[in-house]
């Protein structure tokens, strides 16, 4: 149907809400290689429709074994607080994997966290005031500080917003805020948030986001991407006018909420050519797809 070389999994969904005990949905959820195979920090709205995050395991990342319990993270600061947790991130920086997700208890902001087994988890200081969300940390220092994209927001559902960038020296400070992109496309008019960890590449860092439309039936989440600046990543040189995934299939357009897809993860398969992508689908379902990923630079550029 699109020209994009995006391509869906055959066997999406890959996790559904009877997978997972006592699930409502699960959706909108990071995964990395790790050991011999994958770990994942999971979004699961519980029947109560509270948002928890709990860890899971898979050989291959596509068939998951997750925790019937959400993580208890073990608090740096007792003032620190867990909340409403969803839509995480994982970055794994010099070892370490570190956990950001919307830590919404005086307001959604971005909690943080890390962990060096997925069994035991360490909460650190929230990042920002509320409101904010898509807290996204590139993987590793650029110009010696730690880096992080976030979308400032607001308290609701948010009809708007643009893409941040901000640098630490110790991941608890953080400053130097910087515009990155704001919606310019029909598709992402609305708003923008940023998506998996961003990949190094020659050219820069890949990144990609989702963009919101609002239509005269509510909101539609695409994805799309754009190459930054290697050293000063809140300056964008490309930018792909079209969207390289957008809701079609069954599993996208019917769920708690129709039309989503919301890319959180990627991981580059061992040829270094193929790109997994992970996404929460309408709001209920894990999916996956794939693509090359010198055919996805070379589609952000003929597109820019």
């Amino acid at each position: 149907m699109y020209d994009s070389p995006v391509k869906r999994y055959e066997g999406n969904p890959i996790i559904k809400p009877e997978d997972v005990k006592g699930a409502n949905s699960i959706f909108n959820s990071a995964i990395v290689p790790f050991k011999d195979g994958y770990a994942g920090i999971f979004r699961i709205d519980d029947r109560t429709r509270f948002a928890t995050l709990r860890a899971g395991f898979s050989k291959d990342g596509v068939k998951w074994e997750i925790s019937d319990e959400p993580i208890k993270f073990v608090q740096e600061n007792t003032d620190i607080k867990i909340g409403f947790s969803y839509d995480p991130r994982v970055t794994c920086i010099e070892g370490r994997y570190y956990i950001t997700w919307c830590n919404d208890v005086n307001g959604p902001t971005i909690g943080m966290g890390w962990t060096e087994d997925f069994q035991t988890f360490y909460q650190m200081e929230d990042a920002f005031l509320p409101a904010n969300r898509n807290g996204v940390l590139f993987p590793r220092k650029i110009g010696g500080l730690y880096t992080m994209l976030s979308r400032p927001s607001d308290y609701g559902h948010t009809p708007f917003g643009n893409i941040f960038c901000s640098q630490s020296p110790d991941l608890k400070f953080w400053g130097r805020h910087r515009l990155v992109m704001k919606p310019e496309m029909p598709w992402e008019k609305t708003k923008i948030g940023a998506g998996p960890v961003p990949i190094e590449i020659e050219e820069g860092w890949l990144l990609i986001y989702h963009g919101v439309l609002t239509s005269c039936n509510g909101f539609v989440y695409s994805a799309g991407a754009a190459i930054l600046d290697k050293e000063s990543p809140w300056n964008v040189l490309y930018r792909s006018k079209k969207y390289i995934l957008a809701p079609s299939m069954e599993y996208e357009r019917i769920g708690d909420v129709p039309n989503v897809v919301f890319p959180t993860a990627t991981i580059l398969e061992k040829d270094k050519k193929t790109l997994r992508i992970y996404y929460g689908a309408a709001d209920t379902y894990v999916c996956m797809a794939t693509v090359n990923i010198y055919d996805l630079i070379l589609f952000v550029k003929e597109n820019s």
